[in-house]
């Protein structure tokens, strides 16, 4: 079975910095294309970033320019360089990883931005 695992979630002040880590685990198929998405209270899922087995890179208007997408193949794991932070970047964000025609995804992490 397909895991992801995040971490680096947490409080942070506005314009800070924070590095959110994904690891993939129990497939031999590398993910077509993994990414990121978040979720703020009382609003609907929204994409953040994605990035493909190529490395071709893709970020919503919000966030480009202040977040960075990276995968290191060797360790299965993708993260998420968030840069500038503002209080509306206080979300729940989830990783997740395309693999065969299916959509996994991870846990979710909290991330507080206090102005």
């Amino acid at each position: 079975q397909v895991q992801l695992v995040e971490s680096g979630g947490g409080l942070v002040q506005a314009g800070g910095s924070l590095t959110l880590s994904c690891a993939a685990s129990g497939s031999i198929i590398s993910p077509s294309t993994m990414g990121w998405f978040r979720q703020a209270p009382g609003k609907q899922r929204e994409l953040v970033a994605t990035i493909t087995r190529g490395s071709s890179t893709n970020y919503a208007d919000s966030v480009k320019g202040r977040f960075t997408i990276s995968k290191d193949n060797v360790k299965n794991t993708v993260y998420l360089q968030m840069n500038s932070l503002k209080p509306e970047d206080t979300t729940i964000n989830y990783c997740n990883a395309l693999i065969l025609g299916g959509l996994h995804w991870g846990q979710g992490a909290q991330v507080t931005v206090s102005s």
